[in-house]
């Protein structure tokens, strides 16, 4: 069955949206906390190593500020993640600690993913937590993050997680207890028990926005899945107060499942953890030569330069309508490579010298979107 997926994993990354954590006026709501860390702690103790990334800095800080709705201006977010983070973390401290577990604070920004330096140095530091059977608690650093510099919402984040740490099973807990056919209030709307591919979807509207504390909708969740499904590991999505069923493999939620094919682990960074410095927008032989025959990009197949960047950045290889088709990492800069294009590497390296025969993009640093 799909859901011992869950039930089996050895290294698991559960996501939890502020709604679930707090009152409606925002406060950190401590039985809701209590709840989901007397589940989450059962399976810890049974030798799983969790991560908990955990929305709520932000919200926990809106009853100490005085505030009834989420700070819609920047500066306000970041003093009440400010005052907000110290107590979310305090709670889980006292929570997870009546069961002698030890939790670790890790705060990250967009960039501890997306620069591939950063995102080893994050994976160590996971990855030893966990070999000392701490829990960490991951949340973006809102504090210092801008609205340019953030991953948006704590759904994606996980799903970064979990490709971080090659976990087993990402769980994503919301105040939905599934994925519908429609709006799960209106009369007839069914769940959606298994998601096998994008097929499965066509019919299905997962647009909305999140509630007044948290900031992600059912599409960004259908997201999420979908880059840790990238990634070979199934995702389950369901309600916050069925996380003990989730966590036993029992039929709640829905189960979004991967293919059989997983990319390298560095071409799932690239595709999903980065953010493109520019573009290249290639003719159609290029295309082909690129997405079907899986070959390196040549300059003489780009008729446009879009954008600055360096050699070493991660940028979007585009077809002629300027749909991205392809990320790769480039070896030149936008400043050299408009003098380059449409010629031969040969005629290239002829002209300039040996070091110009190389490829714009080798096809080892280049995903198929």
């Amino acid at each position: 069955m799909p859901r011992t997926a869950v039930a089996r994993a050895r290294r698991l990354v559960v996501k939890v949206g502020s709604s679930s954590l707090t009152t409606p006026r925002g406060g950190l709501d401590p039985s809701r906390l209590t709840a989901l860390v007397e589940a989450l702690a059962a399976r810890h103790q049974r030798d799983t190593q969790l991560v908990l990334v955990s929305s709520g800095a932000i919200a926990a800080g809106m009853g100490p500020l005085g505030l009834t709705k989420r700070p819609k201006d920047l500066a306000t977010q970041q003093a009440a993640a400010s005052v907000g983070q110290g107590a979310l973390i305090a709670a889980y401290q006292q929570a997870f600690g009546n069961h002698a577990i030890t939790v670790g604070q890790v705060l990250l920004t967009i960039d501890d993913v997306t620069r591939r330096t950063h995102y080893l140095n994050a994976r160590r530091t996971l990855e030893r937590l966990l070999d000392l059977r701490v829990l960490p608690v991951v949340n973006e650093n809102d504090t210092v993050a801008t609205h340019e510099i953030r991953f948006g919402d704590n759904d994606r984040l996980a799903a970064l997680v979990a490709l971080l740490i090659q976990a087993d099973a990402l769980v994503l807990l919301s105040d939905v207890d599934a994925l519908y056919d429609g709006p799960p209030s209106q009369p007839g709307a069914q769940r959606i028990p298994i998601v096998r591919g994008a097929h499965d979807l066509q019919d299905v509207v997962v647009a909305g926005a999140g509630t007044q504390v948290g900031t992600g909708g059912m599409a960004t969740k259908v997201e999420a899945a979908a880059i840790a499904n990238a990634a070979g590991i199934p995702t389950l999505l369901t309600a916050t107060d069925r996380v003990s069923d989730a966590l036993r493999g029992k039929d709640v939620g829905t189960v979004f499942l991967p293919g059989t094919r997983r990319p390298p682990s560095r071409l799932l960074w690239l595709a999903h953890a980065t953010t493109p410095h520019g573009r290249l927008v290639l003719d159609d032989g290029a295309v082909q030569a690129v997405v079907t025959r899986r070959k390196s990009l040549l300059p003489a197949g780009i008729v446009r330069v879009e954008g600055s960047f360096v050699g070493g950045d991660p940028v979007d290889v585009c077809d002629p309508q300027g749909r991205a088709v392809a990320r790769g990492i480039v070896n030149y800069g936008s400043d050299e490579l408009p003098t380059l294009l449409g010629r031969s590497t040969r005629d290239l390296a002829r002209e300039l010298g040996p070091e110009y025969q190389r490829e714009v993009i080798h096809r080892d640093a280049l995903v198929v979107l």
